[in-house]
């Protein structure tokens, strides 16, 4: 059997529906003829009549009645593909994947999740929490549409822009002796107890790096799994930690952490928005991408 043509399909279906071929050739803006060859065409593919024409109404023969109820079939999820695809550009479905790390997921993209349903509410926004070290790869294995990363992707495959600037900040109890202090010096912190993130970054890197090279020790008393827990064990007056900014802003702002100044250590983290390079981004993707590039600030 050849392959049937959706306007055969259509003109078929017109031809019952409209209980008569003038009627649906109008309907359809066809000449009568163009629709009766076009019916006969079908007939010859599937070779079987489907119309008895003796009445003045055409009626179904068996094979006209199958086909008939596919053809209705057919032309529905037709319709309902140009529909769904209407649906996504004009972003009334469609979802977007996003990877980040701990301390984006928590403290970046509620925000930016929030602008984003305001505008595009019936869009399905995913969060996959993952270290900025796999994210790379998640977005080469199309896992996610998007990673927010602590680092500048070197992948060619990666297309990556920075969405914001942070910077590492030492947050303590305000109950902390060091507290009021304007800034401290690296070697007044060698016998503090530090709570610590148990990832390895680059922002843990250059601690290290940097109490080393004072010939300081760095007691890590603690390792913890989130920055949430961290914070909650800094109040508590465990120990004093390193966090990015965006994790207190709100602590900070209520005084419930103090952040104090180390001389010697300044750390800005620049955080970076990458997606895969060259591939047609879907319309809640492009949507998602033009937020993101409105967030973003000058690199450093």
């Amino acid at each position: 059997m050849h392959a049937m043509e959706m306007a055969q399909l259509e003109y078929f279906t017109r031809v019952v529906q409209e209980k008569g071929f003038s009627k649906a050739a109008s309907r359809v803006f066809r000449t009568q003829p163009a629709v009766s060859i076009a019916i006969r065409r079908l007939e010859e593919e599937i070779g079987l009549p489907l119309l008895e024409r003796s009445q003045k109404v055409p009626t179904l023969t068996e094979a006209g009645q199958v086909v008939f109820d596919y053809a209705q079939r057919i032309l529905g999820l037709r319709d309902e593909v140009g529909q769904a695809i209407q649906d996504l550009q004009n972003l009334k479905s469609g979802r977007v994947r996003v990877g980040a790390n701990e301390s984006t997921s928590l403290y970046l993209l509620p925000e930016l999740i929030l602008t984003f349903r305001e505008r595009y509410p019936d869009v399905k926004v995913e969060i996959f929490r993952q270290v900025s070290s796999r994210l790379p790869r998640e977005l080469l294995d199309r896992t996610i549409d998007f990673g927010l990363m602590a680092f500048e992707p070197v992948d060619r495959e990666l297309e990556s822009f920075p969405v914001l600037k942070d910077e590492l900040v030492l947050i303590m109890s305000p109950k902390h002796p060091l507290a009021s202090r304007p800034s401290v010096k690296v070697k007044e912190l060698a016998n503090e107890p530090f709570v610590a993130h148990n990832v390895n970054s680059g922002s843990r890197a250059k601690v290290i790096e940097t109490f080393a090279r004072q010939h300081t020790p760095l007691n890590i008393t603690l390792e913890l799994a989130t920055i949430e827990t961290i914070k909650r064990f800094v109040q508590k007056r465990v120990g004093l930690a390193f966090v990015p900014r965006m994790c207190v802003r709100e602590e900070l702002a209520r005084g419930v952490l103090v952040s104090v100044p180390v001389r010697g250590l300044t750390h800005n983290r620049t955080l970076w928005a990458a997606h895969r390079r060259g591939t047609q981004l879907s319309p809640a993707g492009a949507a998602f991408l033009k937020l993101l590039r409105k967030h973003t600030e000058k690199p450093i």
